[in-house]
């Protein structure tokens, strides 16, 4: 008989990044209903507190830490108080992202350096951290959410793109580098996904039904299984990845899209 495996998760330490809303709140939920310990980190106190207070209402274990992940040796020093409050971190998922729109010819450097910081510079030093604690105890998974714009151009979006780019060759990299100590990297790149990021880019000409349909003005495929993704669909996919039911798959991206980035 084929043995079933169960997630793993059940007291485990979670560290989640941007868990103060959007898909790190969803992730940090996810992972807690499965019965993993859950450090939730965010720059944003008051969201994250919510997002903690939510999920000990419900019995499951969460606390709350001031992590800004653009700030030198902020990351280890937040993981020193992590493992020292709830025992050694076994899953890590990186989550914080930042959005900056425009053209790129209008873009200013501080754009630029500001999406690189979190999106980019963040996934290192986080994972750094992690990965470290992790191989010297020779276990843990790693989960990066990127995006499907790491691999489909999108106008307006290029500081974005590129930053998610280079945190997939990173990710990649890092699994590579890490598979002989008996540790997991995988992605999750999500597409359109309902979240206030997605929300702030809405205009009166570019909304849900744009998204959904496509524009043929910015070079949009649309969403073929003709949905927006919430939250949950991502948060679902990132505890499949950190779960013992995945535990021959590192080194792989997988697009929680809708078809948008045509496979991609």
């Amino acid at each position: 008989m084929t043995r079933q495996l169960s997630s793993g998760l059940s007291g485990r330490v979670a560290f989640v990044t941007g868990a103060a809303q959007g898909i790190g709140a969803a992730v940090a939920t996810a992972l807690a209903r499965e019965g993993a310990v859950v450090a939730a980190a965010d720059v944003g106190l008051d969201g994250l507190h919510d997002t903690v207070g939510k999920i000990t209402a419900d019995g499951a274990v969460a606390r709350a830490y001031r992590l800004d992940v653009t700030r030198p040796g902020e990351a280890d020093a937040v993981l020193d108080d992590v493992e020292r409050d709830l025992g050694p971190v076994a899953v890590l998922v990186n989550v914080a992202g930042v959005l900056r729109t425009g053209p790129i010819l209008e873009m200013t450097d501080a754009d630029w350096r500001a999406v690189f910081a979190v999106n980019t510079d963040g996934v290192f030093a986080v994972s750094r951290a992690a990965g470290g604690r992790m191989a010297r105890r020779g276990d843990g998974v790693i989960v990066t959410v990127t995006s499907n714009a790491a691999a489909v151009p999108r106008m307006h979006m290029g500081a974005y793109c590129a930053s998610k780019a280079a945190s997939t060759a990173f990710s990649k990299v890092l699994a590579l580098e890490l598979a002989g100590h008996g540790v997991r990297c995988n992605l999750v790149a999500p597409g359109s996904t309902d979240t206030p990021m997605l929300r702030s880019m809405f205009t009166d000409d570019y909304g849900p039904r744009s998204v959904i349909d496509g524009a043929a003005d910015r070079y949009r495929t649309g969403i073929p299984l003709g949905r927006i993704a919430t939250a949950q669909d991502v948060a679902d996919a990132v505890v499949f990845l950190a779960s013992e039911r995945a535990r021959h798959i590192t080194m792989q991206e997988l697009l929680v899209d809708g078809g948008a980035a045509l496979g991609g």
